[in-house]
């Protein structure tokens, strides 16, 4: 409709255009069954370090990128251009302009090295941070990890009218009438590319969101991943609340969790995802809550049935008496069932006992017992039931039990009988450095998940001065992926929504809360604030330009503090105080962890065909072999061959050198991934069964070959 209305709007005739406003209105307001919404006009991406050429899809850098433009032929530092939908022919400067491209067309992709991080020289772990449209960076990564994700968590822009995210590098207002479907047309275009990457057999998508859009990302969610298992966790935010016109204050937020295969959630300890049970002070004053072991009483559990099916009459087998020594307050027999219709009154008294029987507290009504007068025998036998409180007002005793939960405990270990009392009766307690586990529930109300306290604090503490608007707290994104992946110490993490790099915060604290060694991609743009954005533009700067690209948030945010949090330090150096909520890790102590920071760049496809682009792929061919070791770089590409054991790969650039090629190869069986550079498929699949154990590709045909499928995805 949005693209309907732009042309109802180019019709001269006014009569005319009224009538057709009409019936486009008319047609709107229809019913419609299901989520409902526009293939909007497809999104632009600004190629600044792309040289414009004859033919290149340029737009005006102060322009919308949608506004699109052919060059036909290039003067000087002038470029003859004809607009794409009206074919006007405009003349414009080549320094006004930017080279597009559309989603759907064909890519080339690259990584450009831009700085990285080792904290852990003797690791082999190495996370990423890729500054891209999410959009084409999704499609690298189809080609690099398509079916191996292990957990997908983004927190995509919310929609809320404010300047919070871009649509073709314009901002979508609240009064924006087709926000909503731009925003699910966004989406849905990355979501398709995501569920590739997931591992279908074992995996899960999260997805955080507020009130604005959770009901049609919901929807979003149940339409694209139909065989998946979907649940809704509500999580505090902002205990305080946030204040809303004429609504109530909002103190939450939700996070979808979408489970592919045998996925779910994990036992956790029970403090974890529960309200705040234990709260001290950390060295920097904060509240803290200790995920700790700790010993409490045992529960016994009352004999007398409770509930809409007590009555004696549900269960006539379980209303028998039971007969107690009031002085030793000892458990002395079980009687037998006296059946629906006895009167327990005939049954007669024992001389020095009190005859007990299921009757509600304060009145006359006959209930039953939880168990038959058999199995009561069995636990009393065992010491497991015994003489409660004696209630004077009613002259009535309890009897108790260790219900079958508690008997489980005790035999896994989990609960110590530590003696008996004079009655025969155990005395339990719960286990020295015990741990309860519990999964999750679907409402997390944590201290620690408050955004304001632990998100744009903290990120206030490690990048003094600058600021990033709502960043999540970095126990709330540690807790959301511990809940799924606390049994998977290798998993693979990818967050292409990376905003502040919060989630690679996680994940390294994660790891190195558990010894774990999972591995984090991060992904984003490189937008500046809408404030940054309006001063650069007054002093005359253009995106592209390094006094533009420097306050991005991937260079001025994300990678900082990448870089300050597994140093343990803010950008000035200075040591950070305080421990890690929870793990009494120091922050000052950083992580052993490393990290690398690439720019996504885009080549030519004839001179990849060629091999002369070979330098400016071997990054990407490093991530496609498992991100291992130091990323290597090369100055002169070699003749014949490449060999790289640090990194688990290896490259044959010559084919007629295979045979020397393999005999090196022996020498280093423990890498795992291969790329022969032939032409012929035949030569490629007679090379790559000499190589059983090692994962192999054709150069540069898997390569050219993923990329111009893209062509009207």
């Amino acid at each position: 409709m949005a693209a309907l209305d732009d042309l109802i709007q180019q019709i001269g005739d006014p009569e005319l255009r009224a009538r057709i406003q009409r019936e486009a209105d008319r047609l709107l307001k229809q019913k419609k069954f299901g989520l409902v919404f526009e293939d909007h006009i497809p999104e632009c991406t600004p190629l600044y370090d792309i040289p414009i050429r004859r033919n290149s899809q340029v737009a005006l850098k102060s322009g919308e990128l949608n506004d699109i433009y052919r060059v036909v032929k290039i003067n000087g530092d002038q470029a003859e251009c004809v607009h794409e939908t009206c074919h006007d022919t405009v003349t414009l400067p080549l320094k006004d302009l930017v080279a597009v491209a559309k989603f759907g067309d064909p890519i080339y992709p690259c990584l450009t090295q831009m700085d990285s991080i080792c904290n852990a020289p003797d690791s082999d772990l190495w996370h990423t941070l890729i500054e891209a449209d999410n959009y084409h960076a999704l499609q690298l990564l189809e080609y690099l990890y398509a079916g191996k994700v292990d957990c997908i968590y983004i927190d995509p822009p919310y929609n809320s009218g404010a300047k919070d995210w871009k649509y073709n590098n314009d901002y979508v207002d609240g009064s924006d009438q087709y926000r909503h479907s731009k925003w699910l047309s966004m989406m849905q275009k990355r979501l398709k590319i995501a569920k590739k990457l997931l591992n279908p057999q074992d995996s899960v998508l999260i997805v955080t969101i507020d009130e604005k859009e959770y009901l049609h990302l919901g929807c979003l969610l149940e339409e694209m991943f139909p065989a998946a298992h979907m649940q809704m966790v509500s999580i505090v935010i902002n205990p305080n609340g946030v204040a809303r016109d004429h609504e109530m204050y909002r103190v939450e937020e939700y996070a979808f969790f979408v489970y592919f295969g045998q996925s779910g959630p994990v036992m956790l300890e029970d403090p974890l995802f529960t309200s705040d049970v234990n709260q001290r002070k950390n060295t920097m004053g904060e509240a803290d809550e200790s995920s700790h072991s700790h010993r409490t009483s045992v529960r016994w559990e009352r004999l007398l049935r409770g509930g809409s099916d007590s009555q004696r009459s549900h269960a006539p087998g379980c209303f028998y008496p039971v007969f107690i020594d009031p002085v030793k307050r000892r458990i002395v027999d079980v009687g037998e069932s006296i059946g629906r219709d006895t009167n327990r009154y005939t049954i007669p008294k024992r001389d020095g006992l009190v005859t007990i029987w299921p009757i509600a507290e304060g009145t006359q009504e006959e209930k039953r017992w939880q168990m038959s007068p058999e199995n009561l025998k069995n636990l009393v036998e065992q010491g497991y039931a015994k003489v409660g409180a004696y209630n004077k007002k009613t002259d009535r005793w309890s009897l108790l039990y260790l219900g079958r939960k508690q008997r489980e405990r005790i035999e896994q270990g989990q609960i110590v009988i530590t003696g008996k009392d004079d009655n025969g009766v155990v005395i339990v307690e719960e286990a020295e450095e015990q741990i309860i586990k519990k999964v999750p529930k679907t409402i997390w109300n944590r201290q620690a998940h408050s955004a304001g306290e632990y998100g744009s604090r903290l990120v206030r503490t490690i990048l003094p001065g600058r600021v990033f608007p709502y960043p999540k707290s970095l126990y709330a994104v540690r807790d959301t992926l511990k809940s799924v992946l606390d049994e998977k110490p290798n998993a693979l993490i990818l967050d292409f929504f990376a905003g502040s790099g919060t989630t690679l915060h996680a994940v390294n604290l994660l790891n190195a809360e558990d010894g774990g060694h999972r591995r984090c991609i991060m992904v984003t743009n490189n937008e500046v604030s809408a404030e940054e954005s309006k001063n650069l533009t007054e002093q005359g700067f253009h995106p592209g330009d390094e006094e533009w690209e420097k306050l991005g948030i991937a260079r001025y945010v994300n990678w900082p503090r990448s870089v300050c949090s597994i140093k343990g330090c803010d950008i000035n150096g200075k040591p950070l105080k305080g421990d890690y909520l929870g793990s009494n890790i120091p922050m000052s102590d950083g992580f052993k962890a490393n990290a690398i920071f690439f720019k996504l760049g885009f080549l030519n496809k004839n001179e990849v065909a060629l091999g002369n682009q070979f330098k400016e792929i071997l990054s990407t061919l490093w991530m496609k072999a498992g991100a291992i070791g130091v990323c290597p770089t090369i100055e002169n590409i070699p003749d014949d061959m490449l060999i790289l054991p640090k990194n688990s790969f290896a490259v044959l650039l010559d084919e007629t050198m295979f045979a020397e090629f393999a005999k090196k190869m022996r020498m280093y069986p423990d890498i795992k991934t291969i790329f022969f550079i032939t032409d012929s498929g035949k030569s490629f699949r007679e090379m790559s069964d000499d190589f059983p154990q090692a994962a192999t590709y054709q150069l540069y045909r898997d390569y050219l070959d993923n990329f111009r499928i893209n062509i009207g995805r």
